[in-house]
């Protein structure tokens, strides 16, 4: 089993920044993917960004230039660095990863609880 614990989010003024992590424990291979995803009041979940185990990254347009995202893989660790906030950036921020949990390619898709991020005007 996996468990994925975000940490990080809260409350900032407009303009503000905050670095929200996620950590991944339990029984498992590795991890391939994780990201970050996001669900505003009223609205669908939609990607914010994602790494992959090569460090290759993927940005929602509506980030771009101002969230970085970053994995720590030693640590199992996944890290969005969110600059230059807008009160449009409010929602629920949910980590998520594509663990291995087999060397034989067997996989799952784990999510966490979710952190809620609020930006103020």
């Amino acid at each position: 089993q996996v468990q994925l614990v975000e940490s990080g989010g809260g409350l900032v003024q407009a303009g503000g920044s905050l670095r929200l992590s996620c950590a991944a424990s339990g029984s498992f291979f590795s991890i391939n993917a994780m990201g970050w995803y996001r669900q505003a009041p009223g609205k669908q979940r939609e990607l914010v960004a994602t790494i992959n185990s090569g460090g290759s990254t993927n940005y929602a347009d509506s980030v771009k230039g101002r969230f970085t995202i970053s994995r720590d893989s030693a640590k199992n660790t996944v890290y969005l660095q969110m600059n230059s906030l807008k009160p449009e950036d409010t929602a629920v921020y949910y980590c998520n990863a594509l663990v291995l949990v087999n060397p034989w390619g067997d996989a799952l898709d784990a999510w966490g609880q979710g952190t809620l991020v609020t930006v103020s005007t």
